[in-house]
């Protein structure tokens, strides 16, 4: 073939991009893939609307259907569900496969389009969708094939990140750095997605899915967000030798999949503590290569164009010699578990009468709920405030860190502490990640 037809919807931030270095890298690409990657348009709403200088205006079009009619690649940058899901079953029934960055159309219809590619006899390629410029896609569809996964951990989104961070080395509060990150364009201006944690579990679904070979559905990760962390939650991760992230984790477990996003605990010695500002990183641990770790920019138009121009090269390159991208693997057809039977370490910070008793009540009451105790720390003497500017009762903060408990014990074990008549408050529960 002389060329390969690649149409692009969407024009935005990424879509600008990928035809910009279409352009720019075009003898390598050609070069790599035994075939021009030809881009014959790009779809959006208003053609007319403001542009990159780098766009060229002869490409623009509003007739989506008859740009896919054309292709050979449909490249798939519009987000959302719809229309980007029925534009690419429309790219499958023509022929033609499809590259795209969607993950929340993923986590809510790949098994969908994972057939529908199937049927077709066409690739489906998604590198761009999980962590931006960052391979793991690829490392866990091809480079582990050979290997068993046991777990995958990851800071899939730069925004948390970015917050976290801030929050960590500058002392600063959420509201505040959320409101500087959205003037940097760090986080939108309805950061939900991001700090709520549901971009990240779309990533986590799709993430566990390849894993563990098993469908994994975004409404089955259980999801916290970032919201409720504190200056004073960071300050005592901080003198306690951790730091604080929003972690995507898959874990195969017996039983099943756990498959949770929620803020943790991560030592100082782990390689996801060295992650800063809006970088991603993404562990895995594996039976036989052990502990690999993929790092870069997991957004941004640049980063994310350079994995989907991978896709495209590869989905070309399929179309000039044969073959085709690895398909979706679900003979393992694990379970995921509920939350309830997830397990982990948690640190529980309480404030505590300051008498005597105290921690006979409280170990008392972890170990009638069969939660292994690994380290208690005291800090200083409180007084909380009574009523009407009274002094109240005299307590200090105890911070209690178990060993791995189901989550369903550490709920009642937090309950029975509540209505305990020595427990004041529960401060904090956080899961820990192992170093």
């Amino acid at each position: 073939m002389e060329d390969v037809k690649v149409a692009l919807l969407g024009c935005g931030t990424v879509g600008t991009q990928v035809a910009r270095l279409l352009d720019e890298q075009a003898a390598d690409l050609t070069a790599r893939a035994g075939a021009w990657l030809h881009l014959t348009g790009i779809a959006v709403r208003d053609i007319d609307a403001p542009r990159d200088p780098a766009i060229d205006r002869t490409l623009l079009t509003t007739d989506v259907s008859e740009l896919i009619a054309g292709a050979n690649i449909v490249v798939e940058l519009i987000g959302g569900i719809e229309p980007a899901r029925s534009y690419i079953l429309e790219a499958f029934e023509h022929g033609a496969s499809v590259v795209t960055g969607n993950k929340a159309l993923l986590a809510a219809h790949g098994p969908e389009l994972y057939e529908a590619a199937a049927r077709a006899d066409v690739d489906l390629y998604y590198e761009a969708a999980v962590a931006g410029a960052v391979p793991v896609v690829y490392g866990l569809r091809e480079s582990l094939a050979g290997d068993r996964i046991t777990a995958v951990l990851g800071i899939v989104n730069g925004t948390t990140n970015y917050i976290l961070d801030e929050m960590t080395t500058k002392g600063l509060d959420f509201d505040g750095v959320l409101a500087e990150a959205q003037r940097l364009g760090f986080a939108e201006a309805d950061p939900t997605a991001d700090v709520d944690g549901f971009d990240a579990a779309a990533k986590c679904a799709i993430l566990a899915s390849l894993a563990f070979h098993s469908r994994v559905a975004m409404d089955q990760v259980h999801v916290e967000g970032i919201r409720s962390v504190t200056a004073e939650d960071i300050s005592a991760a901080t003198r306690a030798g951790y730091v604080i992230k929003l972690i995507a984790s898959a874990k195969r477990r017996e039983t099943g999949i756990e498959a949770t996003v929620a803020p943790m605990l991560i030592p100082n010695s782990h390689p996801l503590a060295s992650v800063h500002g809006p970088f991603n990183a993404v562990v895995i641990e594996a039976e036989a290569a052990d502990r690999l770790m993929f790092y870069g920019r997991g957004a941004g138009g640049a980063p994310t164009a350079s994995a989907v121009l991978s896709d495209a090269v590869a989905a070309a390159s399929h179309i000039v010699e044969g073959g085709h991208a690895p398909r979706e693997l679900i003979y393992a057809d694990l379970p995921v578990l509920p939350i309830e039977e997830s397990v982990s370490r948690y640190q529980v910070e309480l404030a505590v009468d300051d008498t005597v008793g105290v921690l006979t009540e409280v170990s008392g009451i972890f170990a009638r709920n069969g939660v292994s105790i690994s380290a208690v720390g005291q800090e200083h003497e409180r007084v909380l405030q009574g009523e009407d500017g009274l002094p109240g009762r005299a307590v200090c903060h105890l911070t209690v860190t178990t060993h791995a408990a189901p989550y369903a014990a550490l709920q009642q074990t937090t309950a029975q502490l509540e209505e305990s008549r020595y427990v004041a408050g529960i401060r904090r529960v956080m899961r820990v990640e192992e170093a």
